[in-house]
């Protein structure tokens, strides 16, 4: 009997969206490789070769340091179901829907959770954290670096300082952040970090890389009660990824090799140059929107996230008719506002693979049509223009320090 279905011939989009990115060829190549078992000895030594390449991009020597098999929601709770058990109080920093998401999952353990809040478009405030924290025993201070739901950036080094104050253990969210923005796990002595494979690490969805700091170790050893969550207790996960490598689940094995390769890239690029990479293309898309006279979501450029780029939805445009033909018309895939910020906002992704200049200026072109068709009043060809000379002028101080 035949399938009455045909073979799944997926469209080619251009993903410029907060995530999942571009993919480079070498990654699929990698998940298309023969499968092994989640428990084979050449497997089980490769395992080792994904974490000497994450603790790299990390910039760590943590120990456990390992990609969880989940999305990075997976990795927030992960990250905040660990630490937390009852008589704990922790402080989560709210400003968006993924930091929103951390509180949420932080207020189902039996710890107090106080929330510090901004404003959707503002990080939060150092100072807020400090009264709120004042005369308090603070067990974590949770962090989402990069709030890709509205592109703000939130000062690491500002919140490490509130942490030790506070002696706080700092759990910061890197899922959009990680190999695209400066990120030191070390440096900004951070107790728990995760990101998300399909960020500007340019691997599918499905891991959450996580690096947990020996203090943090200490801290999960010591607990009183079992973790909530069997499957990301990461004291039972850290001896599938530990020296004894004891089955804890059944790896996604295709997912695994084409994180392994997707690091590969990542240093071979190296760190620095990639990080500069990506605000040179953030940098020329900010001047090739503002040429067309659309405003950024994020006021203060200080706050705003690289990788993410927030665009407000202008007056008498609609929303989803742009990103529709944005789709139809020109396979380019971005996305829209969450929650109170739905049909108000454009979050244009600049990750990884995906973040290379012809991009840039292809996204320019096609959204000045598409906004041309809408009505909306602008100079043809004033963004492209604009992110040219942001190119030449970055190439020309490039040139200068030489």
């Amino acid at each position: 009997m035949n399938s009455p279905m045909g073979e799944l011939l997926p469209p080619t989009r251009l993903m410029l969206t907060p995530g999942p990115s571009c993919i480079d060829p070498r990654v699929y190549r990698a998940m298309s490789t023969p499968i092994v078992g989640h428990l084979d000895p050449w497997f089980l030594e490769m395992m080792g070769d994904v974490q000497v390449l994450l603790r790299q991009v990390f910039q760590t020597q943590n120990r456990l340091t390992f990609p969880i098999s989940a999305s990075g929601s997976g990795g927030i709770e992960a990250a905040v179901l660990n630490p937390l058990e009852a008589g704990d109080e922790a402080i989560i920093c709210v400003n968006g829907v993924f930091s929103e998401r951390m509180a949420l999952i932080a207020e189902r353990t039996p710890a107090k959770i106080i929330r510090v809040e901004a404003p959707y478009g503002k990080p939060c405030d150092p100072d807020d954290v400090r009264r709120a924290g004042k005369g308090k025993k603070i067990k974590i201070l949770g962090v989402t670096h990069g709030e890709s739901s509205t592109s703000v950036v939130t000062n690491l080094d500002n919140m490490r300082k509130v942490a030790d104050e506070l002696g706080a253990l700092l759990v910061v969210d890197t899922v959009s952040t990680l190999a695209g923005m400066p990120v030191d796990v070390d440096k900004t002595k951070i107790d728990i970090c995760f990101s998300g494979s399909q960020k500007a690490l340019s691997a599918p969805p499905g891991m959450s890389p996580i690096t947990v700091s020996a203090r943090m170790e200490e801290v999960l050893r010591a607990r009183k009660s079992p973790v909530q969550s069997w499957y990301f207790d990461l004291t039972t996960t850290m001896n599938y990824w530990g020296k004894e490598r004891t089955y804890h689940h059944t790896a996604p094995i295709s997912l695994v090799f084409a994180l392994r390769e997707a690091l590969r890239i990542v240093l071979e690029e190296g760190l620095p140059a990639r990080w500069e990479r990506h605000k040179e293309n953030r940098d020329a898309l900010v001047a090739g929107l503002e040429a067309m006279g659309l405003e950024l979501f994020v006021e203060n450029p200080k706050d705003r996230q690289v990788t993410v780029t927030g665009i407000k939805v202008p007056q008498g445009i609609e929303d989803a008719k742009v990103r529709g033909q944005l789709l139809n018309e020109f396979n380019i895939e971005i996305a829209g506002g969450f929650g109170p910020i739905k049909g108000k906002l454009w979050r244009v992704g600049l990750m990884g693979y995906g973040c290379q200049k012809n991009n840039v200026l292809i996204f320019l072109a096609a959204l000045e049509k598409c906004l041309l068709d809408q009505g909306f009043r602008l100079s043809s060809g004033a963004g492209v223009g604009a992110a040219i000379r942001s190119y030449s002028d970055a190439h020309a101080a490039m040139a200068g320090h030489k």
